[in-house]
């Protein structure tokens, strides 16, 4: 059958471009006529040349009802569609494979529903479209989730960023939550908040933070235990992902900037100050008395032991 593709367009064949009943008869040619060849006598030669391929292929068989056999035979024309058809259904199953990067996990979905986990790196397969589909989720990747502020400190979003503290003070807090993905399929499926993933972090992380300032003083907050607040924070956010099973493992929280609102910030820089003042006006007496009493004491004890030396002269 392909020598007989490769004959209808061999343009080296003596016949090409002639008539199929007059032998080496070549078609009559207008005078004085030297270009190209008849277009239509190329065209109809072509068509017989493809016709007698599908009359050889159907063993030589006259199209029904007689005729001169211009008619390609059904059995050639089923022959070249089961062909097209099996390759077809060769290139439809090839687009079943794909590869699993390292670090990368695969989730093969069924007619949507979830069929099974690939975690492991390299070419795999699974049915084609429409059967069945897959979703690469990077779960080696460290993502980073901004709260309080967008792509920078001073853009703030003052409604994540503003919390009240246990003494009802209010913090102006920004501060960042890196984390992996723990659970491709939990991440996929599981995700309630929205189109943006990562909105299940940023919302669980506004809670989460809100919590533990609540739960602490304003000083504590801004200057005695900032490392102690991020690192309960990041156990909170931990808890709440697990409770929602959103797949999600929290790595770390740092807390880039916390001050109090830009409206009292002056009175609290004179708070600070002032408490400052009093702190070091505390350690200055503690060491004037560390100095003054250990002083005194000596020349006590130095006044008694010459007042006990001249009473045992005199006595």
């Amino acid at each position: 059958m392909w020598k007989s593709v490769r004959s209808i367009f061999s343009l080296n064949d003596p016949g090409w471009g002639r008539s199929g009943g007059g032998g080496d008869q070549r078609p009559p040619q207008r005078p004085n006529s030297d270009g190209p060849p008849d277009l239509d006598e190329l065209w109809r030669d072509f068509n017989r040349r493809l016709n007698n391929m599908f009359r050889r292929g159907g063993g030589g068989s006259q199209p029904p009802g007689g005729g001169d056999g211009s008619g390609p035979s059904l059995k050639g024309a089923g022959a070249g569609i089961g062909l097209l058809a099996l390759v077809a259904v060769l290139l439809w199953l090839a687009s079943g494979f794909y590869i699993v990067q390292e670090g990368q996990a695969s989730i093969v979905l069924r007619f949507g529903e979830y069929k099974q986990m690939v975690d492991r790196a390299g070419f795999t397969w699974r049915m084609p479209y429409p059967i069945e589909s897959n979703e690469i989720v990077n779960v080696q990747q460290l993502r980073t989730v901004e709260v309080g502020y967008r792509n920078a400190v001073r853009n703030k979003t003052l409604r994540e960023s503003l919390m009240l503290t246990l003494d009802q003070s209010i913090v102006d807090m920004q501060f960042t939550v890196q984390y992996r993905i723990g659970d491709a399929r939990d991440y996929l499926f599981n995700n309630d908040f929205g189109p943006v993933p990562e909105d299940i972090v940023r919302q669980t992380a506004e809670t989460a933070m809100r919590e533990v300032v609540g739960r602490a003083g304003v000083d504590q907050v801004l200057y005695e235990e900032k490392e102690q607040v991020a690192q309960d924070a990041r156990k909170q956010i931990q808890a709440l992902v697990d409770r929602y099973r959103a797949g999600i493992s929290v790595v770390d929280v740092t807390i880039q900037q916390v001050q109090p609102p830009e409206q009292v910030q002056a009175a609290f820089e004179d708070a600070n100050k002032a408490a400052q003042d009093r702190e070091r006006l505390i350690n200055e007496g503690r060491a004037y008395a560390n100095d003054v009493i250990p002083r005194a004491r000596g020349t006590a004890a130095r006044l008694m032991q010459e007042a006990d030396g001249y009473r045992q002269r005199v006595i």
